[in-house]
């Protein structure tokens, strides 16, 4: 067996650059696997923004910190290689969170390990439009947001891996979408390519102003962001509007929690319902989501657009692209 190469946690990243000063390339004689353990030769990472609040030393988030010298963890997508669980033979095209590594050593129960469908035309699409922020996009559309067919609902990063699949979403579902985006060509992809109603440039743009001309406001509000562009949307939603919470990007790059929106009085105001939602507590519901999903990709109704950067040497460069907005769509690393 080869060696493995795989990211360490050194430090705790300030801000959203240079994370070469935080974490470490490391390489190493892969150790036997224990029992119930198995290996997987990773062939993509997925590079996810809800990861920045993990490597810093927060214990009030959703997840708990990784301690300063462990391996970085995100989601991976490969075949198993060698196993110590029936449930899992070799060969196996598997997704789950494992590490930033060429081999990702996992506990399937423990990791969310899953077999994938071998069919796809291309297996990213695990990372896309049947991955988990896929399902993100459909529960906090659906459920939380609980978009009813001709209102608005309003996206925040919405040229994003998740935002951009909330907006094919909820106009799935048959409401008209406005998609917040940082930068013109971002907001022609998301009118010309997925077919958003509008589409702001929060960059150029005064977001509240535009949404201001919306008849009878926003119905339901798919947040990734937080900070100003939660300010700018809580004014203009509807009466009775539903905000999902399914991000706070502008507050993952520093240790302290985010101060709560200016806006807060417009909940009372007009009577909003505001819910924060993490997928993991809905992984049990896969089979459930999966066939939606699968129909829409098959009927051309739901894509993906990928941002690959190849070589795992290089995935530091990947995961500042992604959280620094120089991305559209999904961000992923194509280790071999």
């Amino acid at each position: 067996m080869t060696g493995n190469r795989f990211w360490r946690l050194d430090r705790h990243p300030e801000g959203n650059r240079d994370f070469a000063r935080f974490l470490t390339l490391c390489e190493e004689a892969p150790a036997p696997l224990a029992p119930g353990e198995v290996r997987i030769a990773t062939a993509w990472l997925s590079m996810d923004a809800g990861t920045r609040m993990w490597m810093s030393p927060r214990t009030d988030g959703y997840q708990p910190p990784l301690p300063l010298g462990a391996r970085m963890v995100g989601l991976v997508l490969g075949r198993v290689s060698e196993t110590r669980d029936p449930a899992f033979p070799v060969g196996t095209l598997v997704r789950g969170f494992g590490q930033w590594a060429e081999q990702a050593v996992v506990v399937p129960a423990l990791a969310g390990l899953e077999a994938v469908d071998e069919g796809l035309a291309d297996p990213r699409q695990h990372f896309g439009a049947l991955g988990m922020n896929a399902w993100t996009a459909y529960v906090g559309v659906k459920e939380v947001a609980a978009v009813r067919p001709g209102e608005w609902l309003a996206v925040s990063a919405a040229a994003g891996a998740t935002g951009s699949l909330a907006c094919q979403v909820g106009r799935n579902l048959g409401a008209k979408v406005v998609g917040i985006a940082g930068g013109a060509e971002k907001c022609r992809w998301l009118v010309e390519d997925l077919g958003v109603d509008m589409a702001i440039d929060y960059r150029g743009e005064d977001v509240a102003a535009r949404l201001a001309t919306i008849d009878g406001g926003i119905g339901a509000f798919f947040d990734n962001v937080g900070g100003p562009i939660l300010d700018a949307v809580l004014p203009n939603m509807a009466h009775y509007g539903r905000v999902a919470i399914c991000g706070m990007v502008a507050g993952y790059d520093g240790d302290a929690p985010m101060p709560g929106p200016a806006r807060f009085d417009q909940i009372l105001m007009r009577r909003l319902r505001v819910e924060g939602f993490f997928i993991p507590d809905f992984l049990q519901r896969g089979a459930e989501f999966l066939p939606v999903l699968r129909g829409w990709l098959d009927a051309g109704k739901l894509a993906m657009r990928f941002d690959e950067t190849a070589g795992i040497e290089n995935v530091l460069t990947a995961y500042e692209r992604m959280l620094t907005g120089k991305n559209i769509g999904k961000v992923v690393v194509k280790v071999v």
